[in-house]
C-alpha cells in the first residue's frame, strides 16, 4: 500500500495527524460502517464553531488515521476531544481496543502482526523481528511524518535503543 497515493494532496505537510491502532483487523462489514462514521465525523468536525479541514481513513484494515489541516482552522481542545469520542465510539461498537500503546505493530509477510511490548525481547531472541523489520511508528504527528516515518525499519524508530541493548547483551553472552 502506497500511503502517499491515498492521503489527500491538498493538505499541508504539517497537518496534524493522530494514529489509532486497533487490537484486531476489522471485518469488511465493519469497515463500511466505520467509513460512514468517518464521513459523518469529518463533515461535522468543528473547532470553535469553524469547520475543520479534516480527513479520516482506515489503513491496513487496522489503523485509524485522522488528519486536520490547520492552515485555515486550528484544532483546539474541544475539537480534539470530539475526535477521541469518535475513537471511543469505534471501540465500543466493534469491541476493540484503540488506545493500547503496549501493542507494537510490525509488517511481516505482507500483513500486520501485533506484538505485546512485554514479548519484544523474546521476539528478538528468536529472530522473529530485527532492525530491518518494518514497524508502524504510530508516534508520527504530521502528514509529512506519516508519509515518511510511519512504516519504517524498526532501527529507524525509538525501538533502535531496544535493538542496540539487545545486541550488546547478545555480544556479552556470545
Amino acid at each position: 500500500m502506497n500511503i502517499q497515493e491515498i492521503l489527500p494532496e491538498n493538505f499541508h505537510p504539517q497537518s496534524k495527524v493522530w494514529v489509532y491502532q486497533s487490537s484486531r483487523l476489522f471485518g469488511m462489514s465493519e469497515v463500511f460502517e466505520i467509513e460512514t462514521m468517518f464521513e459523518n465525523f469529518v463533515s461535522n468536525w468543528k473547532s470553535h464553531g469553524a469547520p475543520v479541514k479534516g480527513y479520516a481513513n482506515l489503513f491496513y484494515g487496522q489503523f485509524v488515521i485522522l488528519m486536520a489541516d490547520e492552515t485555515a482552522t486550528t484544532v483546539g481542545g474541544c475539537s480534539t476531544d470530539s475526535s477521541v469520542r469518535l475513537i471511543k465510539e469505534i471501540e465500543q461498537q466493534f469491541k476493540v481496543d484503540m488506545f493500547n500503546r503496549q501493542n507494537l505493530a510490525f509488517f511481516i509477510k505482507e500483513k500486520v502482526q501485533l506484538l505485546p511490548l512485554a514479548h519484544l525481547n523474546h521476539a528478538l531472541e528468536n529472530g522473529f523481528i530485527d532492525g530491518d523489520t518494518l514497524y508502524f511508528n504510530n508516534l508520527v504527528a504530521t502528514k509529512e511524518a506519516l508519509q515518511n516515518e510511519w512504516l519504517v525499519p524498526a532501527k529507524q524508530t525509538w525501538l533502535n535503543r531496544k535493538l542496540e541493548a539487545f545486541a550488546l547483551k547478545t555480544e556479552k553472552v556470545g
